[in-house]
């Protein structure tokens, strides 16, 4: 789990203006042909809408200003320059609507083929719904960037049909992007069937807020698949891990959910911290036996720090290792001991830890079914 600063160089590309040109040097005296690649980054001032016809190139950090709306028809495709500095940036007030269907999602994605993880950014959502303790979250280079207020109903737009490969690039070994990172977005917001593949850092976290996500596909993330923090509180339904046969993490924790109260630990009595349901999850590791780092899981569930969790029909199979089953202690303060979860641990290979760790009502049983896969089938990904 880390935050997403901002570079002066980078800060200077938010200020200008948005950049939609073609990358064809050969157009003829007729004009750009609308089947050229065009170049994405700078500011988006006004209502803007893409051209699904168009293959996007993203060559800097894209902003959605206060008050301003970008809209992604179903079908398109952004391709993003490798770099921490490609990224896509929705400010507060501003909205992005990524309106993908099943059979014509929107994919953003790497420019080159066989893209590793972390080539490029991600997508960033800042909105105005309640932190912990009531704090407003800001970037370091620009306090102007904030996230988080008071309006738990915050409206960024909506998001359907998403697909996020190759995310989380990195800066230094402790400040990277996310595939998709949520800063106090409130429940106007619709986030709904996105696939999140082969991203560097976490599949998805929340920081603050109270927005809802349903059917989250999440593939060969390096550090955590889902992170929540701040003072998360809203409902994650639907939501699929998966570590693939070979897989190797870089990260020195990984863990299928790791969920903090307030930001790293650090105001363990601040009032409003997270306080989160997930329904029908699993985690599937594929992964060969093994307890060497890199090659296992550290904890399936990490509840700590004050957050407590509402875990519904949870499921961890698959002949990969995990350590901990559950785990509800932390060196900065254990997880909320009304935490309710509900799990079934089919992993054919024993846990090289323990099954449960902490105060909380875990319940282990057998029979969940966890998240199921039909409704991932617009992604194309084999099962």
């Amino acid at each position: 789990m880390k935050k997403i600063f901002f570079s002066f160089l980078m800060f200077a590309a938010m200020l200008t203006p948005v950049v939609l040109t073609s990358c064809d040097d050969n157009d003829d005296d007729n004009g750009t042909d609308p089947t050229d690649d065009y170049k994405l980054s700078g500011s988006i001032q006004d209502t803007r809408t893409l051209d699904a016809s168009v293959e996007y190139l993203l060559t800097g950090p894209l902003i959605v200003e206060d008050g301003a709306t970008l809209n992604i028809p179903a079908g398109t495709t952004i391709k993003a320059q490798k770099g921490f500095g490609s990224y896509i940036l929705v400010l507060q007030g501003g909205k992005i609507n990524v309106n993908g269907t099943a059979d014509a999602p929107v994919t953003m994605t790497a420019d080159i083929e066989n893209a590793a993880q972390g080539h490029w950014g991600g997508l960033i959502i800042n909105g105005r719904a309640p932190l912990s303790g009531g704090e407003t979250g800001k970037t370091e280079i620009n306090n102007a960037y904030t996230y988080g207020g008071t309006n738990a109903a915050d409206n960024s737009g909506s998001i359907t049909y998403l697909i996020l490969a190759y995310t989380g690039a990195r800066s230094s070994a402790d400040v990277e992007h996310n595939g998709l990172t949520l800063n106090g977005v409130g429940n106007g917001t619709k986030i709904e069937n996105v696939y999140i593949p082969d991203g560097a850092d976490d599949g998805i976290e929340f920081f603050g807020g109270s927005v809802n996500v349903k059917n989250l596909l999440v593939v060969n993330s390096d550090d955590d698949m889902f992170d929540f923090t701040q003072g998360y509180n809203g409902t994650l339904e639907n939501a699929y891990g998966i570590w693939e046969a070979g897989y190797v993490s870089s990260e020195e924790d990984p863990r299928g959910v790791e969920a903090d109260g307030n930001l790293d630990g650090n105001n363990p009595d601040q009032q409003g911290q997270s306080n989160f349901t997930i329904k029908n999850m699993t985690i599937d590791l594929r992964l060969a036996a093994n307890t060497d780092e890199g090659y296992y899981m550290h904890d399936v569930l990490k509840i700590r720090r004050g957050a407590k969790a509402t875990i519904e029909n949870a499921l961890v199979k698959g002949q990969g290792q995990a350590k901990d089953l559950v785990d509800m202690t932390d060196g900065k303060g254990a997880g909320d001991p009304t935490s309710v979860i509900n799990i079934t641990n089919s992993l054919t290979t024993a846990l090289s830890g323990v099954e449960k760790n902490g105060t909380a009502n875990i319940t282990v049983e057998t029979g969940n079914a966890g998240c199921p896969t039909d409704i991932f089938s617009w992604t194309g990904y084999q099962f």
